[in-house]
């Protein structure tokens, strides 16, 4: 097992051409170790996202390079990078972003349908995640029809449900009062440790990070560790 699930190295991304350049990120380094929870903190436009969404894979770097399970991406083809995508990372965004003519229970099993699981296995795996999460009497209910709090917690559930090595939240409890926003990353935070993933959660809430292991502080594009 790599030691540091992800790994960022002086990362720079620019957006803009000619005098109109605005460097984002200015030469950003960060490591995250299996089983470890870390939160990004920032002001807004300090490029919080943007770093984000490059570790995702999502946005390419201008400058350095980003390795996951000890991969460089910047060496892998477009299909490369999409089954990374699909396989080793799990997004969480502030919205929970389901697809609203899927059931709670199809939302899981398209995840695990575009990576070739399995039927009955998929099956399996998202009841399993949906008892978990307190969601199967959920189960076949339409986005719609649910409460906030349930909503980002089918967002857990397709996150984890091809068993990720990386989780990315990016403001996950943005949309969900303090008792709620409090649960979710509790459920992350357990995730974390109980299946040794790596993961980084941008995050304007203080109150949540006292869940966290270490904490990063971004501004003008320049990262620093800070003591939890």
């Amino acid at each position: 097992m790599e030691k540091n699930k992800l790994v960022l190295e002086n990362i720079s991304k620019m957006f803009g051409d000619g005098d109109t350049q605005v460097k984002v990120l200015d030469q950003v380094s960060l490591q995250v170790k299996a089983g470890e929870f870390v939160a990004v903190v920032g002001p807004s436009g300090s490029g919080k996202s943007t770093f984000l969404s490059i570790a995702g894979a999502l946005l390419t770097p201008t400058s350095g390079r980003i390795l996951i399970g000890g991969k460089d991406l910047g060496q892998l083809s477009p299909k490369h990078l999409n089954r990374i995508r699909l396989e080793k990372i799990g997004f969480m965004f502030q919205s929970s972003n389901l697809i609203p003519y899927l059931t709670v229970r199809d939302q899981l099993l398209l995840i695990a349908e575009l990576t070739g699981k399995k039927k009955k296995e998929a099956e399996r795996k998202a009841d399993e995640l949906l008892e978990r999460l307190g969601l199967s009497h959920r189960k076949n209910n339409y986005p719609e029809n649910l409460s906030g709090g349930e909503r980002q917690r089918v967002a857990i559930a397709r996150a984890w449900m091809n068993n990720p090595e990386i989780i990315l939240a990016d403001e996950p409890t943005a949309s969900l009062d303090s008792e709620r926003g409090r649960a979710v990353v509790e459920m992350l935070a357990d995730e974390v440790k109980r299946s040794q993933k790596a993961a980084v959660m941008v995050t304007h809430d203080k109150r949540m990070l006292d869940l966290c292991d270490r904490i990063v502080y971004i501004e003008d594009g320049k990262l620093s560790e800070m003591s939890a």
